[in-house]
């Protein structure tokens, strides 16, 4: 049995929450159900099927901020957070005791027992692990069709694939599915299985190899509907391109060029044509 069962949340730190929390919303097509606030930060959870986005301010991601805002963090699932820590320990992949984080909202509270991994081990990534929690859904507010369902994938670009490998592979224990080289992208993609998305790790193959820091880079969000939901997001006043054939078999995609924090993102779905 696999260590991690799902990504479980993918971070997003952002200067303001008031004006990237409603564009985040135009875009996926449903609204936040959880804003809160602790430890000196405020987040807003937008808990979508298959995984749940995480717009943080203040707090731990102010260092983050600094260089500008995007992509923070990862969240892994595992249904048993001690054995999780102890197997990565023998792995040489160290992790925090266990952080009890939570935050407040009116008078609820939310708690997400959390463990950091050691950040040289994750090669500069920020990574967590969680164990698996039940929460409501995003509320549409958009037709469903042409609202964002799900994470595809997670991009993370590396200047060491092999290093890579190592981690995801071979630590972590996801299952790898592909290792592709294309000179015409310029890159060398490797493709981990996590639940039912996809962890693609990215390499420039004209780049030297390096020990510099990885980097969570850009979201492919899936809708059941790429037509609708590329008129929906020019409707909201997204820069989106032409949808064209995706590269996955059977698939139609579109780039949103001025998605919220500057994250690189695709908008991705069965094409009714294949």
């Amino acid at each position: 049995m696999s260590l991690f069962t799902a990504l479980d949340h993918v971070a997003l730190a952002v200067r303001d929450l008031d004006v990237a929390g409603p564009r985040l919303a135009a875009m996926l097509g449903r609204s936040a159900e959880w804003r809160g606030a602790g430890s000196g930060g405020e987040h807003l959870w937008f808990q979508l099927g298959n995984t749940a986005l995480d717009v943080v301010t203040g707090g731990a991601v102010a260092q983050r901020l600094k260089s500008g805002e995007g992509l923070w963090g990862m969240a892994l699932t595992t249904p048993d957070l001690a054995k999780a820590r102890h197997r990565l320990e023998r792995l040489g992949v160290s992790s925090s005791d266990v952080i009890p984080i939570a935050t407040r909202q009116g008078d609820e509270t939310r708690r997400w027992p959390t463990s950091v991994v050691d950040a040289k081990a994750a090669h500069g990534a920020t990574l967590f692990l969680v164990e698996p929690q039940a929460l409501p859904p995003a509320l549409f507010t958009a037709d469903e069709a042409s609202a964002v369902s799900g994470l595809d994938h997670i991009v993370i670009r590396t200047p060491n694939p092999e290093r890579a490998i190592a981690l995801y592979g071979g630590r972590l224990g996801l299952e790898m599915r592909l290792d592709r080289s294309n000179p015409e992208w310029g890159s060398r993609l490797l493709f981990f299985r996590l639940g039912d998305l996809v962890v693609e790790i990215a390499a420039d193959l004209k780049a030297p190899v390096t020990d510099e820091a990885d980097s969570l880079w850009g979201l492919s969000w899936r809708v059941p509907d790429v037509d609708a939901a590329r008129e929906r997001m020019a409707g909201e006043g997204f820069d989106v391109s032409e949808a064209r054939t995706g590269r996955k078999p059977g698939t139609k995609v579109f780039t949103v060029r001025d998605a919220p924090a500057g994250v690189p993102t695709l908008i991705l779905g069965s094409s009714k044509d294949s």
